[in-house]
């Protein structure tokens, strides 16, 4: 049991352990014991009562998407995509869009219904954003995007923005309009130099350098899925 806990992204060999020991882990609706054996074909392995499995035949690729790379399928200029620096997979597509410019993390699937839940606004996914600016904000700079700001396309909702040092921000929206940050910065009067997303609700990955992906494991698809309200959807088929 520890095995395939360990293999579907429970965490090491050791910390799937002490989940047992704890009696946090069922099968088949019953408090399992260290070193029972599971059928992953037929039995339900549950974790604080979170199915373990998620669908076979869907992707989940966490994508460190370098500068100067579009999220479009193909590029009539010729351009790399994203598409091209993951495995293929048939109805891969992209959550969301970042502008060929900006940087950090993206993700990859053919499960649209998270796709759809992660990128409506009324789910209220937050995106986190590390900015780099020529000049340092004013007050009433931040407390305008704080409150939010009026785009061409209408008014920004509240976003959570802090200046760590002087030029270089943070900012947290749940929107996903088109160059929405970098816009919101027009706004205000400042050019934005670089941006990086860092966040996607509960997904970080500080490590995956520019251009590498990773496989996303079991418990940050089930994470990501309870931050959309889709906690029933990621269950074993």
């Amino acid at each position: 049991l520890q095995k395939v806990l360990a293999q579907r992204g429970w965490g090491s060999r050791r910390t799937c352990e002490i989940l047992i020991s704890e009696g946090r882990v069922t099968v088949n609706e019953e408090v399992a014991e260290l070193g029972c054996r599971v059928d992953v074909d037929a039995d339900v392995v549950c974790v604080d009562g979170v199915p373990v499995g998620i669908k076979p035949d869907l992707v989940y690729f966490l994508l460190n998407k370098p500068e100067g790379v579009v999220t479009t399928a193909s590029d009539p200029q010729g351009r790399a995509t994203v598409l091209s620096l993951v495995p293929e997979c048939p109805g891969l597509h992209s959550v969301g869009r970042l502008d060929i410019a900006t940087e950090g993390l993206l993700l990859l699937t053919n499960d649209g219904n998270l796709t759809h839940a992660v990128t409506h606004p009324s789910k209220g996914v937050e995106k986190e954003y590390l900015v780099q600016v020529t000049e340092p904000l004013s007050s009433g700079a931040l407390r305008a995007l704080r409150d939010g700001v009026e785009l061409d396309d209408g008014m920004t909702a509240p976003a959570r923005v802090s200046q760590p040092e002087p030029g270089v921000l943070r900012i947290v929206i749940h929107e996903g309009r088109n160059r929405q940050v970098r816009r919101m910065f027009d706004v205000v009067g400042h050019r934005v130099q670089r941006l990086i997303r860092i966040r996607i609700g509960p997904i970080r990955d500080n490590k995956l350098a520019p251009g590498e992906w990773r496989t996303m494991t079991t418990s940050e698809v089930i994470e990501l899925s309870k931050a959309c309200g889709l906690e029933r959807y990621a269950q074993r088929p």
